[in-house]
């Protein structure tokens, strides 16, 4: 493998999306990528997000290791990794989008090849591929194993910027840090819509009173009550808040008040949501069965000025098995330090 060392290149469209993946992207520079050779100290297989240590030299002849992040277990073992794929010594090739703060050997992972020839990517797989059989079949319901396209998730965070905020809103986003404030960073879950396009695998329970919607990071499961009853008159905000549904026709529709307050740092840019947050969604399956179309409402008057509507595709992955993780708070604090 031919030495590189901190070579700046242009990144492309792939790395622009492998970047995204990352909760604390706004701290890494993804129009650049630093290549370099180095020897593997560290490879710590946790949640949310993998780190990797490597040394190498830099062009000073000073030795320097960078810590490198990556994504959460789920996602690395579906694109192929698991937790001996890398041990202290390994001698690696690294691509990766470099921190803003030059000051910082740390970055977010592009890919990483070992002697041996293995790439190692996070997100190298798709699961609608044409070619592969699993992928013929529908479901009938809405329940079952579902996945966005990680193309779509990037674009929704792309769209969010240009929401028209209220005063408050614009003032919550400018005091926003992405290195002290971020919710995820305390292991606390993304609320809805932000959950729906988060890019892990979704799961929909249909029971006879409810509809369960899971998603496995977090272990997050959100209770649709559909039995009936209403928001009651007074109820204790939650993470997800209180959900009620009905069907019109085929159609869920979903129905969520009462959401705690929460400072996303992949919806809004760090904007808080207010205590009349309210967001309806309805969730529509395809004609063959491969997609279910989510069409969303979010209103949110203190910090948005006009409500946010949009539509998310999660496609059918049976073969997938949901894997979920336990959030480590050490692991999930680590990218806050500065």
């Amino acid at each position: 493998m031919p030495i590189l060392r901190f070579l700046t290149l242009t990144a492309t469209a792939l790395v622009a999306v492998l970047a995204n993946a990352h909760h604390s992207a706004l701290i890494f520079d993804r129009e650049s990528v630093v290549a370099f050779e180095g020897t593997v100290t560290h490879y710590g297989w946790a949640n949310p997000h993998v780190y990797i240590h490597v040394e190498t030299t830099d062009g000073t002849g000073e030795t320097v290791e960078w810590e490198l992040e990556t994504d959460a277990t789920p996602i690395l073992t579906r694109s192929g990794w698991s937790g001996d794929s890398l041990v202290p010594g390994d001698r690696v090739l690294v691509r990766a989008n470099p921190d803003k703060n030059p000051d910082r050997a740390h970055a977010l992972l592009v890919s990483i090849t070992k002697q041996d020839g293995e790439v190692l990517a996070a997100r190298s797989y798709f699961l609608r591929k044409d070619s592969d059989p699993r992928n013929a079949a529908g479901a009938s319901s809405l329940a079952g194993v579902w996945e966005l396209n990680f193309a779509d998730y990037t674009g929704f965070y792309e769209v969010w910027d240009g929401l028209q905020l209220t005063d408050s809103g614009i003032a919550s986003r400018e005091s926003y840090d992405v290195l002290r404030d971020s919710p995820e960073a305390q292991c606390i879950a993304i609320p809805s819509p932000g959950v729906i396009v988060a890019p892990y695998l979704n799961e929909i329970v249909l029971e006879d009173d409810r509809v369960l919607i899971r998603n496995e990071r977090w272990n997050l499961e959100r209770v649709v009550y559909t039995d009936g009853r209403d928001h009651p008159e007074t109820v204790e905000p939650t993470n997800q808040g209180h959900s009620i549904g009905w069907w019109e026709g085929d159609t869920l529709i979903v129905d969520t008040v009462a959401f705690e307050p929460h400072r996303s740092p992949i919806l809004g840019r760090g904007v808080q949501s207010g205590p009349n947050k309210h967001v309806v969604e309805r969730y529509t399956l395809s004609d063959d069965g491969t997609q279910i179309a989510i069409d969303f409402v979010l209103e949110d008057p203190d910090y948005m000025a006009e409500p946010f509507e949009s539509r998310v595709l999660w496609h059918y992955a049976p073969h997938f098995e949901m894997l979920g993780f336990g959030c480590d708070l050490e692991n999930s604090g680590r990218y806050t330090q500065q």
